[in-house]
């Protein structure tokens, strides 16, 4: 055998870091589905609509490596298989949910990846943080209502919530926090503490899909807002005035209520 034919049997190993989007399966980027059909291995997680792995071809192999409460795959273990997987295989798909790159640790297992001398590269994935609400028809911006928006983690690497709330409500900027459905208490005392208790606030469980839920209300209302619509995880959590545009037949008898 030639030493070009033998560099042919040999699988070049690689990491494609993969958004699947926000939860819709018809959300998913033709790239996406490009890379999914070229795919030895793919490494899913927890929010992956099934309907997505049906893009993947023949034979690959398919691992869930979901972070569930009470599931054991962590960080660390992850990685050591999309290393171990691309050296016995080649091609890994490391698809998650959303934008990678949102709060999704993509860039952390690239480097990692890196660091074994896999070839890697990355494809964005519609983020629930602007989908979730597009769905709900709460626009992240709106002309004299709010310039910017922010993205925040509700929960930080330390467990705790994370102070760029306080600061993104001195501006009129819309908020969405990701992962804070455990954090709704403090969110609301935050808002309170800064003088925008009464700001409108969307929570939306399972946004984009067949199951999504809205709640509708005002900050200092968080948790009871949850606890009304029985919303949990997995969900997002919208603050600003743009909120207002969710439902105009029902928003102002929501807001009344929440006012007393």
């Amino acid at each position: 055998m030639s030493v070009e034919s033998f560099n042919n049997l040999v699988p070049i190993p690689k990491l494609t870091v993969v958004g699947a989007g926000p939860g819709d399966p018809d959300l998913i980027t033709m790239k996406a589905v490009k890379v999914l059909q070229s795919a030895d291995v793919v490494l899913y997680d927890a929010l992956i609509a099934e309907e997505i792995l049906s893009y993947c071809k023949p034979g690959a192999e398919k691992i869930y490596v979901g972070k569930r409460p009470g599931e054991s795959h962590s960080q660390d273990s992850i990685n050591f298989l999309i290393v171990e997987k691309a050296y016995m295989h080649g091609h890994v798909v490391r698809l998650k949910g959303g934008d990678p790159f949102i709060f999704g640790r993509g860039q952390e297992e690239i480097e990692y990846a890196r660091q074994f001398d896999l070839e890697t590269a990355y494809v964005p994935g519609i983020s629930s943080s602007v989908a979730a609400a597009g769905y709900a028809g709460i626009p992240m911006t709106a002309r004299g209502v709010s310039e910017s928006f922010w993205v925040i983690t509700g929960t930080k690497s330390d467990g705790s919530l994370s102070s760029d709330l306080a600061t993104a409500l001195q501006t009129t900027a819309t908020i969405v926090i990701l992962m804070g459905m455990n954090k709704l208490w403090q969110i609301a005392e935050v808002c309170e503490d800064m003088g925008k208790g009464n700001l409108p606030v969307a929570i939306i469980q399972n946004g984009t899909t067949k199951q999504e839920k809205t709640g509708l209300g005002l900050a200092r209302n968080l948790p009871e807002i949850a606890k009304e619509n029985k919303l949990s995880n997995p969900a997002v959590i919208v603050l600003g005035e743009v909120v207002r545009y969710a439902d105009t037949t029902e928003i102002q008898k929501i807001y009344k209520h929440y006012q007393g």
